[in-house]
């Protein structure tokens, strides 16, 4: 079997810039504080990094609002500091992504002041601009997403006309049917492809193509976010030509789609023939799976399948800057070593978000340090690196700190070889070493109920993995040597046969 590329079989490893590591004692994470932990990165054995916003804006969204697609923000350091990041990743075999924006930019962004000047300004239909309806009032039913019910429009008095944002008011839509915009966004990747990066995380990417009638949504979807459900045939178009791009570039770059689609849909679509993403989220499928080993075990079997179908290759989130950590929703530190398994056991790119190999819970923020609009501030709080008072930051940070970090933070957990800590980085390791796990083939096996497992072959390499949603000891019928266990008993050792409560084991057929 030839080896697929990098971003088929390596780990990509999520960073929000704000609360990972701060370089220069303000509170807030940035490029030199990043750079001062690469060692860490190394040592996890992480194969990218995906960067969250860097680049200069109002923070009305907390960089998902682009007032200059070609620069960092001050906040976050220079062009030159991405740069020494980027060599320093690069250096240990690191790749870099960064988050690219295209739906939407800040109302800041020059883009927007010219379009915004008159209607005869020459990209006034860079953004997507409707008189009011007749008789007044917004051109549809549309609402934004962060709006409860508010609509997805803002009226423009001196031009007399409502521009659509499917967020913020603050984030107005590109219209991506005119080609000057396509073009200007082309070479935002362009100068950043140039610049060494080695590919992106498109935000919303299902938003680039909107109905041009622009209708108004159902009444069943009354009060829900349009955006949502935006799923229109305009966006491939856009896609074939954004990969033709990419792939002209050496180093197998890569695009990778956030497709956060209520209600039925199709994900692999976005994958085209191969000539559209390389990787896709489904991120409302893959984050709230119960945690039972039937609900897994189906989950897995439909979404392979529609995968296998079309040729893609899926990936694979338990949390992110987005979403409660998986550790918060699934209640205990032993469920959450168990699902390490099915991240990083399972087929497809897994995308780990930074403090989950810790094991962090959500912050608990009191309402007068509430600072996000969509109310996400609990899993975007800093990163704990030692135990002293400031953890390993020279300032208070811009958030409250996750539960427990005297206890859980990355000094404290990497001085002790059972933590959850070196248990992702056993299983990095063994994925890593592995053709079958990094790759392979998948086969479910016949196991009792509450377990779910499963069989991973490539290249004559083997492996058998097995997940125990329950809290219950359940025995198991596989043989093979323990590669790596929850809590690393018996590593090394023929499989005794029976799986701990809420515990992951991969094997090694003998």
């Amino acid at each position: 079997m030839a080896r697929p590329p990098w971003w088929h079989r390596g780990v990509v490893y999520q960073i929000y810039p704000r609360s990972f590591a701060d370089g220069n004692g303000d509170g807030i994470g940035d490029l030199r504080g990043l750079l001062d932990r690469v060692e860490y990165l190394a040592w996890l054995g992480i194969d990218a990094v995906w960067l969250s916003p860097i680049f200069p804006s109002p923070m009305a969204d907390f960089g998902y609002d682009v007032a200059e697609y070609c620069d960092v923000d001050p906040l976050f350091g220079t062009l030159a500091d991405l740069d020494a990041v980027r060599d320093a990743l690069h250096d240990r075999g690191i790749k870099l992504l960064l988050d690219w924006i295209p739906n939407h930019t800040s109302d800041r962004h020059p883009w927007f002041l010219d379009s915004r000047s008159s209607r005869s300004s020459p990209r006034r239909d860079w953004y997507v601009w409707r008189d009011p309806r007749p008789g007044g009032g917004p051109p549809n039913n549309w609402v934004h997403a962060f709006a409860d019910g508010r609509p997805a429009w803002t009226f423009d008095a001196p031009t007399g006309q409502y521009y659509l944002h499917s967020f913020l008011p603050a984030q107005p839509d590109l219209d991506w049917s005119t080609p000057a915009v396509e073009q200007a966004m082309h070479a935002v990747l362009r100068f950043w492809l140039d610049r060494g990066i080695d590919g992106f995380r498109i935000d919303v990417v299902h938003g680039l193509g909107k109905d041009p009638e622009l209708p108004d949504d159902p009444p069943e979807r009354a009060g829900l976010p349009h955006i949502a459900f935006n799923d229109h045939p305009s966006v491939h178009p856009i896609l074939r030509r954004l990969r033709a791009m990419v792939d002209a570039y050496p180093g197998d770059r890569v695009l990778v789609g956030e497709v956060f689609l209520l209600g039925p849909h199709d994900v692999t679509a976005y994958y085209g023939l191969g000539d559209e993403l390389h990787l896709a989220f489904d991120l409302p499928r893959c984050l709230h799976v119960p945690w039972e080993a039937t609900s897994w075990r189906e989950h897995t079997a439909a979404v392979l399948a529609a995968h296998e179908a079309c040729q893609a290759w899926p990936t694979l989130v338990l949390s992110n800057h987005d979403t409660p950590r998986h550790r918060s929703r699934l209640g205990s530190e032993a469920r959450a070593r168990a699902a390490a398994f099915l991240l990083l056991g399972l087929p497809g790119t897994p995308f780990l978000y930074a403090g989950e190999e810790l094991g962090l819970e959500d912050a608990v923020i009191p309402p007068e340090r509430a600072v996000d609009p969509g109310g996400r501030d609990g899993c975007r709080a800093p990163l704990p690196w030692d135990a002293t008072p400031s953890h390993g930051w020279n300032a208070s940070p811009w958030l409250p700190w996750p539960p427990e970090p005297a206890r859980r933070n990355v000094a404290e957990l990497r001085a002790d070889e059972t933590s959850i800590l070196h248990l992702y980085r056993r299983l990095l390791r063994a994925r890593r070493g592995s053709p079958a796990l990094a790759w392979g083939s998948w086969r479910p096996l016949r196991t009792s109920a509450p377990v779910f497992a499963w069989e991973r072959g490539a290249d004559g390499d083997r492996r058998l993995v097995a997940v125990n949603f329950t809290d219950d000891e359940e025995r198991l019928e596989l043989e093979g040597r323990v590669e790596v266990s929850s809590d690393g008993s018996g590593e090394g050792q023929p499989f005794a046969g029976v799986l701990a409560p809420c515990a992951g084991v991969i094997l090694r057929p003998d």
